[in-house]
């Protein structure tokens, strides 16, 4: 919050956690519940906004329904937006947009020819997001694991191997300094 950040984006539980053993899924979604209940009017105070992305059929119907609210709630909120990524995907996101443009095309009221990348970017999830500057990968991992694939096409990567849960202040500030000392060139020559 104290950062001229507008937008971040937490992966919190992916499309592939619901593989899962039973009893750990159970468990992390009573931690979502827990965190639902207990931190909605702190953001709410804070004003910022809670969106949810991912596969929302998936959950349980009960935080759908805790998700709902709170994004109603804070849905006016301007200091700073929240992304939460619960039982979401990358391949699946891209592939239920390209699908919705497929299901335009068959109706007869998209051409084919006029698909390009702002006709699919406007299916995804993030469609009204910037897309991000910066990840951060904790815990040493070198990989971006099914997360934002459209999105990152341009972002720049920051990996520590500090894990996420140590991940505080001194970190954060750490991966900001370090892309702060980057030359941006979008796929172009400077």
């Amino acid at each position: 919050r104290e950062l001229p950040i507008s937008h971040l984006t937490i992966y919190s539980f992916s499309s592939e956690n619901w593989r899962r053993p039973l009893e750990e899924v159970r468990e992390l979604m009573q931690l979502l519940r827990f965190y639902l209940r207990g931190e909605l009017a702190n953001l709410h105070r804070e004003n910022i906004r809670l969106c949810v992305i991912g596969e929302r059929a998936m959950l349980p119907p009960d935080i759908v329904t805790m998700i709902d609210h709170a994004e109603q709630l804070t849905a006016g909120n301007t200091r700073f937006v929240l992304n939460v990524a619960l039982s979401y995907g990358a391949r699946q996101e891209i592939t239920a947009a390209a699908r919705a443009l497929a299901e335009q095309v068959a109706a007869g009221t998209l051409r084919p020819q006029d698909i390009d990348e702002s006709s699919l970017a406007a299916g995804l999830y993030t469609k009204d997001m910037p897309d991000p500057d910066l990840i951060i990968r904790t815990s040493g991992e070198r990989r971006l694991s099914n997360f934002l694939l459209w999105q990152l096409a341009y972002s720049e990567i920051y990996v520590t191997p500090t894990l996420f849960p140590d991940f505080r202040r001194p970190q954060i500030f750490e991966a900001i300094i370090d892309y702060q000392k980057r030359d941006r060139r979008y796929g172009g020559v400077n």
